[in-house]
């Protein structure tokens, strides 16, 4: 794409030594050349998250040791030297408080899932976003998968008919063991309630699943019926979920998200049926996406193909046949945002087909849905209706 007339300056909230997912985060939005990291508190403890921005070459006066400092720092400069965005990578525990102030303070943000920890959290979030007038985004990356879009593209197109059946599954088995209490970083926070927000397994991967039938499907989940399991021993959160949906219009769907599949990777799976075909895709193959048409031989499709939908084919970098996958997909919501937080500097309204990413009501929707499964998992009553969605 043509190169920006400047790169958007970006700081970052988590994601310093010893984090995975900031690392992530950096690289995607790299990729394209639209962004700069010029500051960040990369730590919540004060001394790492300076050594970790002077690792990441961040100037001493825009290194800061925690979020508040951060914050302070940029209302003080001049708007022509100010960050753009905040990039939110720490626990799930920080998300609220962070991105409040950093929309409150007039500044867009991008944050990892999911978004917050209530549902109550998540609408006045959104009520502060939409009062105003930020750019707001939110990490689901498995939505800027190429192939993705081009399932979601079909769906939109009718080409499978009126939806009848949803089934996905996101398999993982790096939790089967106690990793938590082994010194794992990663596994700590989220088996801690008070840094995961009171869901494992349905909060960490399972908000994924939910995200992509959502994205995928357009389907307004109605209610739904949950199933929650602590295999491991002394594990406090779930790490295997299990669920009926029901879809407004008559859809039924299927969910599965678990964590101690022993030998499993990151098997994320979607099947979406309807009365003209139905189509799969797998997140380990992700470059293809089969389609499987009522009156005719299955097909395959692949990323880069001339034949795929426009967004589609916008989400691809190189020519067919060379493997893209997880950065690039992240990097593919960054473009989005990025195309919105453009438009609106020159208060234009964004171009969907370019600032195609997960906003903050999508986000909202998912925080919304881990309360259900968490109310379903604990009731005597079969079907536990989802209140107080964000539309």
């Amino acid at each position: 794409m043509t190169q920006p007339a400047r790169k958007l300056r970006y700081a970052m909230v988590g994601g310093g030594q010893g984090a995975f997912i900031g690392a992530v985060h950096r690289q995607a939005m790299a990729l394209d050349g639209q962004y700069e990291l010029v500051a960040g508190a990369l730590s919540s403890t004060p001394d790492k998250a300076r050594a970790s921005g002077r690792e990441l070459g961040l100037a001493h006066d825009r290194n800061h040791g925690d979020w508040p400092a951060l914050l302070a720092d940029e209302l003080k400069r001049a708007s022509g030297d100010r960050i753009d965005l905040v990039s939110i990578v720490a626990p799930n525990h920080i998300h609220f408080p962070v991105a409040k102030a950093f929309v409150d303070a007039g500044f867009h943000v991008v944050c990892d899932k999911p978004l917050v920890h209530t549902g109550a959290q998540a609408d006045e979030l959104v009520a502060a976003v939409q009062a105003r007038g930020t750019v707001f985004g939110v990490t689901y990356n498995y939505s800027g998968y190429p192939m993705v879009r081009q399932a979601r593209e079909m769906v939109r197109a009718g080409e499978l008919g009126e939806i009848r059946k949803v089934v996905v599954e996101y398999n993982q088995g790096w939790l089967a063991t106690r990793l938590e209490a082994q010194g794992n970083k990663q596994a700590a926070w989220r088996n801690d309630p008070a840094q995961s927000g009171g869901a494992g397994a349905i909060g960490d991967i399972g908000s994924h699943a939910e995200n992509l039938v959502a994205t995928v499907t357009g389907l307004k989940l109605e209610s739904l019926c949950a199933d929650l399991t602590s295999f491991v021993p002394g594990r406090t959160l779930d790490d295997d979920a299990s669920m009926l949906l029901r879809f407004e219009g008559g859809a039924r769907g299927v969910l599965v998200a678990s964590q101690i599949n022993s030998g499993i990777e990151n098997g994320l799976r979607l099947r979406v049926a309807g009365t003209l075909g139905t189509i799969e895709w797998w997140q380990e193959e992700p470059n293809r996406l089969t389609h499987f048409p009522l009156d005719g031989p299955p097909r395959l499709l692949t990323r880069g193909a001339p034949w795929l939908h426009e967004s589609a084919r916008l989400a691809g970098r190189i020519p067919p046949g060379h493997p893209e996958g997880f950065i690039e997909a992240f990097a593919n919501v960054y473009l989005g945002v990025a195309a919105a937080i453009r438009a609106h500097a020159g208060r234009q309204v964004p171009d969907p087909l370019l600032a195609d990413y997960p906003d903050v009501a999508a986000g909202a929707r998912g925080v919304h849905f881990i309360e259900a499964v968490l109310a379903s998992a604990s009731s005597t009553h079969k079907w536990t209706a989802l209140q107080g969605q964000a539309t």
